[in-house]
């Protein structure tokens, strides 16, 4: 292992690190595309709750998300343990990974829809915690195996690749093996069986193949609640990020939230769901080594502009979706959204890593997971607050729950026809709102601060700092890059001083 996990030159990573750390996103990825694709369905189809109290499910989580996310990444900043920071709560959290999942997806059947209701919540609230508990330092880890710009967009590609991997499985496998049970209550129980299993495993992978950097295990210092969760929306990097990271994001969990309902309702072929998934997700994963070279050679804003232009195209070729559209344009169209939202997935997420850098230029502080705890936070809530309104819209519009049968013991779900009105609403919230959510992130992008040649000058400058040899003209250089990167007058007096 250590052969293969040892890197090829200094502040590159070898192959078997890249790996063990790509395959922790088998979770985050995988299990984020089954609930943002089916677990409204699930809610409302399969435990019979109505649309508005189960995307309330989600709006709730997400206020319990509010006060448990940046603390978590707080907590995982100031562990100091000889297996590091971050790694002790991957290992920790492999079993409750299988139970959240479990939980979360078992059919409860109480008589009291509001006794239903109450299970949700809770079910959903542990899985919520768990996730946190996980993926919060897992995406803290990416920024200290690497300190290299390129480099970790490369450790970032494998992790893409393995999330795009995982989410091609959750978008076909799901729903196939429910359909290998004559009650549907059966087969959701089995998947989420499964799906726990697969996707805790990896976090022993991840554990034993990286190793996180002793440099950044300085001795602790004071806490500031209000410098912790604040100063970060001072710095102009961060906002820009958040600008880019938020509306490409929520326009995702808006798209694959009604994905399900509108193959099923408009275009009348819900059978065909999880195969265009799959197809969207073979062309996302087919696309990373064009972005990442993309990357290379013009810089992380390009590759990502480059993927909202396409996605946005893409979205608008839907109008031209109907009934009868033949099959394989369905896939052909799946697979162009993929080509776009690739771009987008894989740069906001190499571009991370970055941001605490900017942060220790001003602090002199390693926060990656303090970091990564707000934008799981601000995730998670703008997703729960993005799948509450579609929640809120398709019940406003007149959505209408299947019938439920029972024969010989089995329950059977029967459709109904949609109003013209809610197949109207349902393609507005398909195109038209993630168009002008991709809209904003462009926006932003062309507003991103930093260029490769600006985090070289970054990295050197952290690195001299680090090493406590800061030259003279280093504080000039600093206050250069902090009115650049973080907003006029950014620079306090501790930062020319080396940390320790």
């Amino acid at each position: 292992m250590k052969r293969l996990t040892r890197a090829a030159a200094p502040g590159r990573l070898g192959l078997g690190t890249k790996i063990g750390y790509g395959v922790g996103d088998i979770f985050g990825g995988g299990a984020m595309l089954i609930v943002g694709s089916y677990y409204l369905y699930f809610l409302t189809d399969v435990v019979r709750i109505n649309p508005g109290l189960a995307g309330t499910a989600f709006l709730v989580s997400k206020l319990w998300d509010a006060v448990t996310d940046p603390f978590e990444g707080v907590l995982t900043d100031r562990t100091r343990t000889r297996f590091g920071r971050r790694r002790p709560y991957l290992l920790a959290g492999i079993p409750f990974i299988v139970l959240s999942f479990f939980l979360m997806w078992y059919p409860v059947s109480f008589a009291a829809e509001a006794a239903r209701f109450a299970w949700v919540l809770a079910a959903y609230l542990f899985f919520s915690t768990v996730i946190s508990l996980v993926m919060i330092p897992y995406s803290a880890l990416a920024a200290e195996l690497t300190l290299d710009y390129h480099e970790r967009s490369s450790l970032t590609s494998w992790r893409i690749f393995f999330s795009s991997l995982s989410s091609l499985v959750c978008a076909v496998a799901p729903l196939e093996i429910v359909k290998l049970f004559a009650d549907e209550r059966a087969g959701y129980t089995a998947m989420a069986g499964a799906f726990g299993l697969f996707f805790a495993m990896p976090f022993v992978a991840v554990f034993l193949c990286t190793r996180e950097r002793p440099e950044f295990q300085q001795p602790l210092r004071s806490f500031s609640l209000r410098e912790t969760f604040l100063g970060p929306f001072r710095m102009r990097t961060f906002r820009t990020v958040l600008l880019m990271y938020l509306p490409a994001f929520v326009a995702m969990d808006a798209v694959m939230a009604v994905v399900i309902y509108f193959v099923t309702y408009h275009l009348g072929r819900g059978g065909q769901t999880n195969f265009m998934l799959g197809a969207l997700l073979v062309a996302q994963m087919a696309v990373i080594p064009g972005y990442a070279a993309l990357s290379r050679h013009a810089g992380k804003r390009t590759a990502f502009l480059a993927g909202s232009v396409i996605w946005i195209a893409a979205l608008l070729t839907s109008f031209a979706l109907g009934p009868s559209t033949p099959t394989p344009w369905l896939y052909v169209f799946a697979a162009f959204v993929g080509v776009g939202t690739g771009g987008v997935v894989l740069m906001i997420y190499s571009i991370f890593p970055d941001v605490p850098d900017v942060d220790e230029l001003v602090s002199s502080e390693r926060r990656e997971g303090a970091y990564s705890g707000l934008f799981t936070l601000l995730r998670k809530a703008s997703s729960a607050l993005g799948i509450f309104l579609v929640g809120q819209l398709l019940n406003t519009a007149g959505y209408r729950a299947p019938l439920e049968q029972v024969v010989n013991g089995v329950r059977k779900s029967i459709q109904q026809a949609q109003t013209p009105e809610f197949i109207a609403v349902l393609r507005f919230v398909f195109v038209l709102v993630p168009v002008v959510l991709v809209a904003l992130s462009i926006a932003a992008a062309i507003r991103f601060p930093l260029s490769p040649s600006v985090h070289a000058r970054l990295k050197a400058l952290l690195e001299r700092r680090r090493a406590g040899k800061p030259g003279r003209a280093d504080r000039t250089e600093a206050a250069e890059l902090a009115s650049r990167l973080v907003g006029p007058r950014s620079l306090p007096a501790t930062t020319g001083r080396p940390r320790g």
